[in-house]
């Protein structure tokens, strides 16, 4: 039978799961992109998109034994930018595998807040253009590539998280709470 002490230590240790679980809500960040919202980690570093085609974009901080950060875009197409699977295609294409092969990528339907959500990952050595268009391509080796897939009648919605394969491991439990989280506002 447990003693009175002892009865206190764990009601103490059961309030104090309770108040952290409680105040898991408090490490996210609402984001707003367009017509959707979704939450995201506040570790993860909102910055000023790059370009007007991105709705949205985070840093997350490298993991030990990786260099380079890694970065969350969202871009948002009127119309869709293409079906779901040309996207996908044109991401396997961002990639080479050990064998000099593209990749192919893992592709799950998933169910975000109120959408139909189609997520993809692929890894390998990251050749994509430098830029859209550019001619200079990347050449990074271990990386990998979570993606997140939205179409809603007004528009394709797009988000596309790249970077050092330790660190993106690592973020996976996050993006996939992140998928849970999207939501099509009615505005």
């Amino acid at each position: 039978m447990p003693t009175k002490t002892t009865r206190f230590g764990l009601a103490a240790l059961l309030a104090a799961a309770v108040s952290t679980l409680a105040g898991a809500d408090d490490a996210t960040q609402t984001i707003r992109a367009g017509e959707l919202t979704f939450k995201a980690p506040t570790t993860w570093k909102k910055e000023r998109p790059k370009s007007t085609m991105r709705q949205a974009q985070l840093k997350v901080e490298p993991v030990e034994g990786d260099k380079e950060p890694a970065e969350l875009v969202l871009f948002a197409f009127p119309n869709g930018a293409g079906t779901i699977e040309a996207n996908i295609d044109r991401w396997e294409s961002q990639f080479v595998g050990a064998d000099g092969k593209t990749p192919k990528a893992t592709v799950e339907k998933k169910k975000g807040t109120n959408v139909d959500v189609t997520r993809v990952e692929i890894s390998g050595r990251f050749v994509a253009s430098v830029q859209p268009g550019a001619a200079e391509k990347n050449n990074k080796p271990d990386q990998r590539l979570l993606g997140a897939i939205v179409q809603t009648p007004q528009a394709g919605y797009f988000f596309k998280m790249v970077g050092p394969d330790k660190t993106m491991l690592a973020s996976k439990a996050a993006f996939d709470a992140l998928i849970a989280t999207i939501s099509k506002t009615d505005e």
